[in-house]
C-alpha cells in the first residue's frame, strides 16, 4: 500500500462532504506530474485529505482509493470548469480516481503547524515552491502525521 496527500478546496469537496457522501470521484487535476501520481495509485492506497485555499489550510482527514485511475470525464464536458478542448474520448490525457471516506480529524492539522515538525521536513507539502495538488507521502511521514492528530 502507498500513501498520498491530495488537496481540495473545501467549496469543491471537503472531508466533511466526503464523509456525508461516503465516496466521490477525484477529478479536475490538470497538472501532468500530479496526474502521473494519480495514475500510480492503487485500490486500497490511503491519502491525507488536505483543505487548500481556505482560511484554515491543512490536513483534515483520511481517504482511501476505491477505484484506480481512469480517464477524467470532466475534460470532455464543455460546461465543466475543468474542460480541456484538446481532449477527446479517444485521447484524454487526464485521469481521475474514486475515493472513499476513512476518517475526519477532530481538528485540522494546519500547514503552519506541519511546517514546524522536523519529521515532516522532506514532505513536499512543506517545502518552498511545492504547489502540486497530489503528492506521495512516505510511510515514515504518514506515521508522523498520524501521531499529530
Amino acid at each position: 500500500m502507498a500513501y498520498w496527500l491530495m488537496k481540495s478546496e473545501p467549496e469543491e469537496l471537503s472531508i466533511q462532504g466526503l464523509g456525508t457522501k461516503g465516496h466521490a470521484r477525484w477529478d479536475g487535476v490538470r497538472n501532468y506530474q500530479a496526474r502521473n501520481f494519480l495514475r500510480n495509485m492503487a485500490v486500497g492506497d490511503q491519502f491525507f485529505f488536505y483543505h487548500s485555499s481556505c482560511p484554515e489550510p491543512g490536513i483534515a482527514g483520511i481517504g482511501r482509493i476505491s477505484e484506480a485511475a481512469y480517464p477524467d470525464p470532466t475534460a470532455l464536458e464543455p460546461e465543466n470548469p475543468h474542460f480541456d478542448p484538446k481532449a477527446s474520448s479517444e485521447k484524454n490525457p487526464w485521469s481521475a480516481v474514486d475515493v472513499t471516506h476513512v476518517e475526519t480529524f477532530a481538528k485540522v492539522l494546519r500547514l503552519d503547524y506541519l511546517k514546524q515538525q522536523a519529521a515532516l521536513a522532506e514532505l513536499p507539502l512543506v517545502q518552498k515552491g511545492s504547489r502540486l495538488s497530489v503528492m506521495p507521502v512516505s510511510a515514515e511521514q504518514w506515521a508522523a502525521v498520524l501521531a499529530l492528530r
